[in-house]
C-alpha cells in the first residue's frame, strides 16, 4: 500500500475516532484500542463498574459507521447457549425446521456483564469470536463482516459472577477499562443530555467499505525485523517470571504485533516503534497470563496498575527495548 493510501486510511480512522469521542469524552486512548481491535478483526473485553459508559461506546462504535448492525446481548445466568447463537425452529407451514439467527449475528455486539453468564453460556462465544462463524445443529454459519465483540465485566468482586476461563479470555484481543471521566468531563456529559441522548444525534461518518480498507492498511504497516524479534523475546519473557504459573502463548504475539501494527496507523505513522510495543504490552498480554496464587493475592493489596506495571517492567529487564533509530523510508539499526 503506497503512502498516500496509507495516510487516507488514517484519516478515515481520525473522522472515525472524532465522531465516536462526540459521544463518550475523555477516553481517546481506550477509544484507540477498542477501533484498533476493530481494524484487526480482534476484540475487546472491557472490566469496570457500572456506569462507565461501556455500553455507550459500543452503541456509538455502530452508529458511526454507515449499514452497520449492532445487538446487545444482556448476560444473566439463566441465559442459554442459543439465546446467543440462534436455534432451528420447526415451520408448521413448511414442514420443515427453520433456523432463526441469534444477536451474534450481527457487526457490533455487545456482551453486557459477560461474567453473570454460565460457563457453558460463555462458551458459545468461543467459535463466534475464534473462527467468525457459529454452528448450529450441524451447520456452519459465517458471521458478518466486520465482526467486533465488546464483551463488559464486573470487577470480579460483585456478587453473582463467574470467573472467566483463560481459553476464553484469550479470545480477547485486548482488556481494558474506560474508567470515570474527570471532572471536566462529567460537567460535559451532564450538559449535553439535558436536552436528549447524543447517541440520539450521531451521524455515521464512515462506511463499511472504509472499514475493509482501513483493515488492508494495516498490513502496510511496516515492522522492523529487531521490533518484531523483540516482540517475541518480550512476550516469552513472560513465560519465564517466578510470579507467573503460564506465560502468554504464540496467540499473544500475534496480536500483539496485529495490535502494534493498526495503533501506529491511529498515530498516523506507518511504521512501528517500539514504544507502540511497550504501551500495549499491558492491554494485548496481561489478561492472557495466568499468574500465582501468591501475586494474584498481592495484587489485590496493591492494586492492578501497580502490579502491571510490575511485570511490564520486569519482562523489559529481561528484555531491553532495542536501542536504534527508525527512518521513516528505509527502518535500519542505526551505527554504533
Amino acid at each position: 500500500m503506497s503512502p498516500d493510501e496509507l495516510s487516507a486510511a488514517t484519516a478515515v480512522a481520525e473522522r472515525f475516532l472524532d465522531n465516536i469521542e462526540t459521544v463518550v469524552h475523555g477516553k481517546r486512548e481506550q477509544i484507540k484500542l477498542v477501533v484498533a481491535a476493530l481494524m484487526v478483526g480482534g476484540h475487546v473485553l472491557l472490566e469496570d463498574v457500572p456506569g462507565t459508559a461501556k455500553t455507550v461506546l459500543a452503541r456509538a462504535i455502530a452508529g458511526s459507521i454507515d449499514g452497520a448492525r449492532a445487538t446487545r446481548i444482556q448476560c444473566t445466568p439463566d441465559l442459554q447457549p442459543t439465546d446467543v447463537t440462534g436455534l432451528s425452529i420447526f415451520n408448521q407451514r413448511e414442514r420443515d425446521f427453520e433456523f432463526r439467527p441469534g444477536p451474534v449475528f450481527a457487526n457490533i455486539v455487545l456482551v453486557d456483564e459477560i461474567n453473570r453468564a454460565m460457563p457453558k453460556t460463555q462458551s458459545a462465544l468461543l467459535e463466534a469470536m475464534a473462527e467468525q462463524q457459529v454452528t448450529v445443529d450441524g451447520e456452519t454459519r459465517p458471521l458478518d463482516e466486520p465482526f467486533l465483540v465488546l464483551a463488559t465485566q464486573n470487577p470480579i468482586e460483585y456478587e453473582g459472577t463467574f470467573p472467566l476461563p483463560e481459553a476464553q479470555l484469550d479470545r480477547f484481543l485486548v482488556k481494558t477499562a474506560l474508567g470515570y471521566p474527570d471532572a471536566d468531563d462529567e460537567a460535559r456529559i451532564v450538559e449535553e443530555q439535558i436536552a436528549g441522548h447524543p447517541l440520539g444525534r450521531l451521524e455515521p461518518v464512515v462506511g463499511l467499505d472504509e472499514i475493509a480498507t482501513l483493515r488492508r492498511a494495516v498490513g502496510g504497516v511496516f515492522v522492523h525485523e529487531a521490533v518484531a524479534r523483540w516482540t517475541v523475546d518480550l512476550v516469552r519473557a513472560t513465560r519465564d517470571l517466578e510470579l507467573v504459573a503460564i506465560g502468554s502463548s504464540v496467540r499473544g504475539t500475534l496480536a500483539l504485533n496485529r495490535t502494534a501494527r493498526a495503533w501506529a496507523l491511529l498515530h498516523d505513522r506507518r511504521y512501528v516503534t517500539p514504544e507502540d510495543i511497550e504501551e500495549l504490552f499491558v492491554p494485548v498480554l496481561l489478561h492472557r497470563i495466568l499468574f500465582r496464587p501468591s501475586f494474584v493475592a498481592e495484587i489485590r493489596d496493591r492494586g492492578w496498575e501497580a502490579a502491571s506495571r510490575e511485570v511490564r517492567q520486569r519482562c523489559l529487564d529481561v528484555s531491553p527495548k532495542p536501542g536504534f533509530d527508525i527512518d521513516l523510508d528505509v527502518p535500519a539499526p542505526a551505527s554504533g
